[in-house]
């Protein structure tokens, strides 16, 4: 009998079996299919049942308890003050009491219960998502306690969110992530393989070639987001796949499917445990346990096909035609609300589950071999764990935290940020808009500055609206990360790729775009505002502008990994800055600066990069004049007489003063203004590479951020 999809021949050296008969995981098939696929569309694949395995895995979670402090409400009469006192504080919430139960591979563990009852902490608990100081019991794979390092790589975690790019297809989403999670010793083609078959697994083939979209994109339909969701967490394979409502918001039709899928999944070799608020008729048909929670408590653990029996002697039996999980849940919530609470469920089914244990017959729950025995097996069969070496004597301690080397995460970063920023032009043309018409406004009103003393505080002005305006500018980029910080955390959660890699990328790929900004800037402003120097002059105004963007936008990139809402994060940026601008110099020099704030002086910003373009303008070999005899009147009362008046009172000053002092002697240079402006302990060159450096600093400062503000656990 041919099956569909494969000719003979290719049924032969692929040696299925019957369709009836169990077959390898989707990871071995992928390796036979991998040389059978010439004239085969590499998108059609078999999803066979799994080959039975002497090495089954079974999640055990024995007495979990957790709870948190939460601040009490109590509203009292004013005479019971001293009563509201004493009850005031903290008061302690139990989220999970004792749970116990088991998951198998081959089977999916649904967790079911009303808003609150805890069904996403008990998921947490279960994927090591609470911290170990605060959560009791234990939990136990083939009977031994899985390390937080193996669990990274043996598991994956879907959120209930949907947290994806939105600017690439669903294909390409896929690949970044197989690029990611699938060890660097795969080959590009097999990865390309594993991504077809998974799309088809995921039944997202019609809409491979699709944006994922966002509210201004459109893209895919909600149920195939979820499924993409779910894909980019499964890239390789976990033998534990943890999710915390699949369904959420999806229609009937979308939630069955992506359960369907999860089954799939579960048939090739995982276990799959995830929460569901209230699962139809037919996706309660593909569930193979199931846990209901009331308050943190188990009122009924089993099979699906229990429920009528279970609730039967518990003197509530189903009615007919009646929907077993729906019915349980509004049973539950009416004894939730009754005076004693669903505690009698609670003790009920611990009695019920003693009876079930004697009458069950006994099974060999024993395993033959250790975990590491059965992680080998698992990965020999074909699974495709992320980074972990296909042999069998290796022991569990040898899998790579990450799968591939940093310098290829940096690159898969890089080249995924540039796909999803190259496809929103107008995000960049936006800046390089506001930079030009920034630009195109200074050099209109300073056109040609001369080398009179109004021209010099018009210098003055010109060089600190300009440095300001390019810290200002980097602000926009404020919410990149924002948007991104969700998908980060998921992602570093299981290991996907380093923190440090993801700092380096972003680095990389923002360096043409402000050299793009800064030459934009310079081009327009340096020429049309006269500015001294020439060519060389040009080239260090450039590069001041350059490390400006560079420590602007690495200022607001920390910012953005320390807060998490956009307007406060614009607010604090917009403060921030005008105090750099305020301490910068120019408002009041730093001879002038009370002691008690000379430190804010020197941690500006705006200082270094200000004091470098002014050295670069009045710092210039041979000195320049730029108040000459006459001249030292202006911007005096004296500035208004005739000209023939001032060369009479030069000539009774030089008198004075006994020095020649005529209307073409040079009284100010411009080593003198920087003298006025307190611009004597650093060069142009120092100034310039302190701006650098404090963009390396604040990009170190966003990496301690990553590190310490992006824990997943619950303490």
């Amino acid at each position: 009998m041919e099956l569909p999809f494969f000719n003979q021949s290719q049924l032969e050296l692929l040696h299925l079996p019957h369709p009836h008969i169990s077959g390898p995981p989707l990871g071995e098939l992928l390796k036979r299919v991998d040389d059978a696929q010439n004239d085969t569309p590499p998108h059609r694949i078999l999803h066979l049942s799994p080959r039975p395995s002497s090495y089954p895995f079974i999640l055990s979670f024995t007495n979990l308890t957790y709870s948190v402090k939460v601040r009490r409400k109590t509203t009292l009469p004013q005479n019971h003050f001293a009563s509201e006192h004493s009850n005031a504080g903290k008061r302690t919430k139990t989220l999970l009491n004792n749970i116990s139960g088991e998951a198998r591979d081959g089977q999916i563990m649904g967790v079911l219960g009303a808003s609150g009852s805890g069904k996403s902490t008990l998921i947490d608990a279960l994927a090591d998502r609470i911290s170990k100081d605060s959560l009791k019991g234990s939990v136990t794979l083939n009977g031994e306690a899985l390390e937080p390092r193996l669990l990274k790589v043996i598991s994956a975690y879907v959120m209930q969110d949907d947290l994806l790019f939105p600017m690439l297809t669903v294909e390409e989403t896929l690949m970044f992530s197989a690029e990611f999670r699938l060890p660097r010793s795969l080959s590009a083609s097999k990865k390309k393989a594993r991504v077809q078959a998974l799309i088809d697994q995921l039944g997202l083939r019609n809409a491979a070639k699709t944006v994922i979209g966002d509210e201004g994109h459109r893209g895919v339909s909600g149920g195939e987001r979820r499924r993409v969701s779910i894909g980019i967490d499964i890239i390789h394979d976990p033998i534990l796949l943890f999710l915390d409502e699949p369904t959420s918001g999806l229609d009937s039709t979308s939630a069955y499917m992506v359960v369907k899928v999860l089954q799939r999944i579960a048939q090739s070799g995982s276990i799959v445990i995830m929460s569901i608020h209230q699962p139809s008729y037919r996706i309660l048909g593909l569930l193979d346990r199931l846990i209901f929670l009331s308050r943190g408590q188990t009122v009924f653990t089993g099979s699906p096909a229990n429920l009528p029996r279970f609730f039967s002697e518990f003197g509530h039996p189903i009615p007919d035609r009646e929907n077993r999980t729906e019915f349980a849940l509004d049973l539950i919530r009416e004894l939730e609300e009754s005076p004693g609470g669903t505690q009698g469920l609670v003790e009920f089914n611990k009695s019920w589950q003693l009876n079930a244990a004697k009458n069950k017959p006994a099974t060999n729950r024993f395993f033959t071999g250790t975990l590491k025995d059965a992680i080998s097996a698992s990965i020999s069969r074909g699974k495709l764990v992320c980074g972990a070496p296909h042999h069998s004597n290796v022991p569990t301690s040898s899998f790579p935290t990450y799968a591939n080397p940093f310098w290829i995460e940096i690159m898969v970063i890089a080249k995924r940020s540039l796909t999803n920023s190259r496809r929103m032009p107008e995000l960049f043309g936006i800046r390089l808009g506001a930079v030009l018409v920034t630009g195109g406004i200074l050099a209109t009103i300073f056109w040609h500055l001369d080398n009179s003393p109004k021209g010099v505080q018009e210098r003055l002005g010109f060089f600190a609206f300009a440095m300001s305006t390019t810290f200002y500018t980097c602000a926009e980029a404020f919410p990149v990360f924002l948007q991104e910080r969700y998908i980060f955390m998921r992602e570093t959660a299981y290991n996907a790729y380093r923190r440090w890699s993801y700092v380096l990328a972003h680095s990389i790929i923002s360096i043409p775009s402000l050299a793009i900004l800064s030459l934009a800037f310079a081009a327009t402003t340096f020429w049309s505002v006269g500015l001294a120097g020439g060519s060389s002059g040009f080239l260090f105004y450039f590069l001041v502008m350059f490390a400006s963007f560079w420590a602007g936008s690495s200022f607001v990139t920390f910012l953005s990994g320390i807060v998490s809402h956009v307007m406060l994060g614009f607010t604090v940026v917009v403060a921030i800055l005008a105090y750099f601008l305020l301490f910068s110099g120019f408002f009041i020099s730093r001879n002038r600066m009370p002691l008690y704030w000379i430190w804010f002086h020197y941690m500006s910003l705006v200082k270094y990069p200000y004091e470098g373009v002014l050295q670069n303008e009045f710092g210039m070999e041979p000195p320049r004049c730029f108040v000459k005899g006459t001249q030292m009147f202006d911007n005096t009362p004296l500035g208004e007489v005739t000209t023939s008046l001032k060369v009479e009172l030069l000539k009774s000053m030089s008198k004075i003063l006994k020095m020649s002092i005529n209307s073409e002697t040079c009284v100010t240079t411009g080593a003198d203004i920087l003298r006025q402006q307190g611009i004597t302990q650093l060069d142009k060159w120092s100034c310039f590479w302190v701006t650098v450096a404090w963009g390396f600093f604040f990009r170190f400062l966003f990496y301690l951020a990553l590190v310490f503000g992006s824990k997943n656990k619950r303490s």
